[in-house]
């Protein structure tokens, strides 16, 4: 594996936000960027404004709901889509991508919506399914990435206002639990390896809120964690929040790594 950039950015519509995904790769040109939220048919994925730089690009989606990509500087040699345990697979969630010693996992765990949801409970078992498929399919001694919106704000300091948000579906302790559990397989929070105490770095920002990137009112729910091998090859990661400062932007902004050989 040589040096390289690996990205995640909750996109909110690909379509949408073309304009500020094709120039920061064409800018920073990482080895992958990770998206979630893709929101297209895939027949309708524009996969030609992605090639035209150079990139090669995996993808699985829906129609207004979903869906999650891969772009990468080469073909990947296996992908996979959803979560294999015979529960429903979600396809429009999870893709694994393999290149030579390394392994991307992006994914977009369920928000949750409202903790008396049916779809918290849903969120939960997500999160220990996640946790199975690595059992399943990995050892914590391969070289792992996984990244995407988990949709949880593990730590006082990944909010902007702890007190008030507690109790929330991304910031509770039955999500804290289940990442937990997911850092427990074999993880390491990247961000958190370069940056142990720092508070302020957000990942999201509402926008309903007005100014929330200006006024520091954000979450920290997008991740990148990875294997100890790569974690020990990891020499930054980074919130760039110009894309949330572009316009028309996503409600969330773009985290990422960089690796050594």
């Amino acid at each position: 594996m040589t040096d390289c950039m690996i990205a995640t950015y909750n996109v909110n519509s690909i379509r949408s936000r073309l304009h500020i995904v094709i120039p920061w790769l064409e800018k920073h040109r990482p080895f992958a960027l990770c998206m979630q939220e893709t929101k297209v048919d895939d027949p309708l994925f524009p996969i030609k404004d992605f090639t035209d730089i150079g990139y090669h690009i995996s993808f699985r989606g829906a129609k207004r709901y979903n869906g999650v990509a891969i772009a990468s500087l080469i073909e990947p040699k296996e992908v996979s889509y959803g979560l294999d345990d015979g529960g429903p697979p979600d396809e429009d969630r999870l893709i694994r991508a393999v290149f030579d010693d390394l392994t991307v996992v992006n994914c977009y765990v369920p928000q949750g919506r409202d903790k008396k949801h049916e779809q918290f409970q849903y969120k939960l078992q997500w999160l220990e399914r996640l946790e199975s498929l690595f059992d399943k399919h990995h050892e914590a001694d391969e070289n792992i990435l996984c990244c995407g919106d988990i949709n949880v704000a593990r730590e006082d300091i990944d909010v902007h206002t702890p007190k008030r948000i507690l109790g929330h579906v991304d910031f509770t302790p039955e999500v804290w639990e289940g990442f937990d559990r997911l850092i427990s397989w074999g993880f390491i929070d990247v961000f958190r390896q370069h940056h142990p105490d720092e508070a302020n770095q957000y990942t999201f920002f509402d926008y309903r809120v007005p100014n929330s990137v200006d006024r520091g009112l954000g979450w920290r729910i997008d991740h990148i964690l990875t294997t100890p091998s790569l974690a020990e090859r990891s020499t930054d990661c980074f919130i760039d929040l110009e894309p949330r400062r572009a316009e028309k932007p996503s409600d969330h902004t773009i985290m990422a790594a960089v690796f050594k050989k």
